[in-house]
């Protein structure tokens, strides 16, 4: 991987956040800058706070860019948490224009499945590892002996004749008013669709409540190991520096 660091903005529903990356270590090199997400989000207005992100640090050079929806080789294909405008856009091309940098734009929560297999809780797994995100909706990375498949989506699997995320996210949790074991024992019934599919070798599980690992992760019934992934918040920018540092040395 070419040099020692890259950076990092994650494009959320509340904040657009960025930091430079140490890559060997896979750890931000500076405090985040955090500004908040513009009302409409369209993307003019979202590409502008990007660029004010990196020009808080002066950053000249190719960056990885975050985002909540299906990214295919730089086409928005779906939004979720940001306005509806973004589907069909092409991203790279608009935050290259806006930024004068070149951007690299991946989903994510395949950013931040990307970070756990090269530095966190993934490290040194061989094999199929899923990475899946609870929060508002259920994100999911999928890496196969270090390579990443893509805009999974497996949040979106069918269960029990519904979303799977409209039943087993952690909005789910705290909208039904689920004990932790209640909710746990909706994930073991996702989390064993899933691995029917897939067969990973490890599940590792993100979002905000994976800091409340303690109080849940046991209940849940897999033939998996599931682990509490370790970068938490630092994720999505640690691993949208990374590919975008690693695909800037390919071309």
């Amino acid at each position: 991987m070419s040099g020692e660091r890259g950076f990092g903005v994650d494009i959320g529903g509340s904040g657009i956040k960025g930091a430079p990356v140490d890559l060997h270590k896979g750890d931000l090199a500076d405090e985040r800058f955090r500004l908040p997400t513009p009302e409409p989000s369209t993307p003019a207005a979202v590409a502008d706070v990007v660029r004010q992100v990196l020009d808080h640090f002066a950053w000249t050079g190719p960056f990885g860019c975050t985002f909540p929806a299906v990214v295919q080789h730089g086409m928005v294909r779906t939004a979720a948490n940001v306005d509806e405008s973004w589907i069909g856009t092409d991203a790279h091309k608009l935050l290259a224009t806006a930024t004068g940098r070149q951007p690299l734009v991946v989903n994510d929560a395949d950013a931040a499945g990307v970070a756990e297999v090269r530095f966190g809780a993934a490290k040194g797994v061989q094999g199929v590892v899923l990475v899946s995100t609870l929060g508002t909706g259920i994100g999911s990375a999928l890496i196969v002996d270090g390579q990443l498949v893509p805009n999974t989506e497996l949040g979106h699997l069918e269960l029990d004749k519904h979303d799977a995320e409209s039943r087993a996210a952690d909005s789910a949790r705290e909208r039904d008013q689920l004990s932790w074991k209640a909710w746990a024992a909706r994930l073991s019934r996702y989390f064993q669709h899933v691995e029917n599919l897939f067969w990973p070798d490890l599940i590792v599980v993100g979002g905000g409540v994976s800091k409340h690992a303690d109080k849940w992760l046991h209940l849940v019934e897999t033939r998996t190991t599931l682990v509490p992934a370790a970068l938490r918040n630092s994720a999505g920018i640690v691993g949208a520096a990374a590919l975008a540092a690693e695909h800037h040395h390919q071309h």
